[in-house]
């Protein structure tokens, strides 16, 4: 019975982790890229986070500021896009790689994978402007 828990435990875990890793996929391929091209330099594993944190940080707030000041509706919208569509990808590119293991029907897994990557994409936007109105409203 203990066994069991522990496993449902996990795999909410897993869960949890995967969909904010989803939601953020822009910082985190950013915050990764950038600790690749620094460890590459030579800069060592500390220095190396500290860029990936700063380096994720600063596109998040690069995003926030440009939806947040920006007047022109393409302008936020193309911001959004730079922020959703990962977000889009990542939540496709995890659904199909759960379903297909357990279907083998091509319309079942392109069809579930962009609803979730849908789903995904309008969470990542919902979070992005919610956190923007929580910074740039004081």
């Amino acid at each position: 019975m203990t066994l069991i828990l522990l496993a449902i435990s996990a795999i909410i875990t897993f869960c949890f982790i995967a969909w904010h890793l989803a939601i953020f996929a822009l910082p985190f391929m950013v915050g990764l890229t950038a600790f690749q091209w620094v460890y590459a330099n030579e800069a060592g594993f500390v220095w190396s986070g500290l860029a990936a944190l700063g380096a994720s940080l600063a596109s998040v707030v690069l995003v926030i500021a440009v939806v947040g000041l920006a007047r022109n509706l393409a302008v936020r919208l193309v911001a959004l896009a730079v922020f959703a569509v990962p977000a889009f990808l990542a939540g496709y590119a995890l659904i199909y790689g759960i379903l297909k293991h357990g279907t083998d029907s091509a319309l079942l897994l392109n069809s579930a994978g962009i609803v979730a990557g849908l789903v995904i994409g309008i969470a990542a936007i919902v979070n992005l402007n919610a956190l923007g109105e929580s910074a740039l409203s004081r």
